[in-house]
């Protein structure tokens, strides 16, 4: 990659990762839902009279919209509500990557290597510790295993929309972008209908009519810099390098998400977590990486 690319890519790296810190404080004067409305609607506007709609059936563009954008952000907006660390959920959402092999595997028939299994079991492990330290009693971090449980299906609706974006690029020639900005109108109205029955109009209300600068800077990274703007930059390096080359690089999305949470949020991980940490990454990059690393090693002994 370029010296310009590569900085694009540390730039998209960095809206992503600080994007779970400006969730945290967006829903210190938000409800989740409406947080999450509030983001999709701007999404979709005025982004729709830039980018033309993607020729690709409608049900498959609902079933993206309601799988990779309000399943996964009405989970995650609800973890960190109720006390998830933004640091943390940055890293367990990561945990896609194993969802995605799995539902690639049983619906696509794609192929599951053993080092896939070896990073899953890694991993797995990492979640235990983490489950297990997140219970104790002494635990003040805010996470518990129902946050936890609440991220894991965030990032469960994640694998599954990605699978659906498989099947649409696949058969349909279609720029991620335009399915990301069309598919933004789907989850618009469930994330405002669960706004009214479960928060109530008042709530609401009293929401919109104190809105602030503040406020509005929040929607705007959250609609703009980090879905539109992101997801473009993200694209065009897609289109012109390797998959191989440029999704790995979203293994620093944590790295970026911890340490802005830990500056910012003032979130800080006991010896236990910190271990959990390591696992669950250590896990994510024998998933992503075991083959070449094993590749590099061969070459060295050689």
């Amino acid at each position: 990659m370029s010296i310009k690319d590569v900085g694009l890519a540390l730039l998209v790296i960095l809206i992503w990762g600080i994007n779970f810190v400006v969730i945290k404080i967006g829903l210190h004067n938000f409800s989740p839902f409406l947080l999450a409305g509030l983001r999709f609607t701007f999404v979709a506007f005025p982004a729709c009279l830039l980018v033309s709609k993607p020729k690709v059936p409608l049900h498959l563009v609902i079933a993206y919209g309601l799988t990779i954008s309000f399943l996964q952000f009405a989970l995650l907006f609800l973890a960190l509500n109720l006390g998830m660390p933004a640091g943390l959920a940055s890293l367990l959402l990561q945990s896609q990557a194993f969802f995605t092999l799995f539902f690639g595997a049983l619906c696509l028939g794609e192929k599951i290597h053993s080092h896939h299994i070896v990073g899953l079991l890694i991993a797995i492990v990492g979640m235990v510790c983490l489950a297990n330290s997140s219970i104790h009693p002494d635990q003040t971090s805010g996470m518990t295993l129902f946050t936890l449980l609440l991220t894991l299906g965030a990032a469960l609706s994640w694998g599954v929309g990605n699978i659906v974006s498989k099947v649409i690029l696949r058969r349909y020639p279609v720029e991620p972008l335009k399915l990301v900005v069309w598919s933004a109108f789907v989850p618009i109205l469930p994330f405002f209908l669960c706004a009214v029955f479960i928060d109530g109009k008042e709530t609401i209300w009293h929401s919109l009519i104190n809105i602030n600068l503040f406020n509005v800077i929040t929607i705007f990274y959250l609609a703009i810099l980090c879905t539109v703007v992101a997801y473009a930059i993200w694209g065009g390096l897609l289109s012109k390098y390797p998959t191989t080359t440029v999704a790995p690089l979203t293994l620093l999305v944590p790295v970026v998400g911890m340490v802005a949470a830990t500056l910012v949020l003032g979130e800080t991980l006991t010896g236990w977590q910190v271990l959990s940490v390591m696992l669950i990454i250590a896990g994510l990059i024998v998933n992503s990486f075991a083959p070449k690393i094993v590749s590099y090693l061969r070459l060295i002994h050689r």
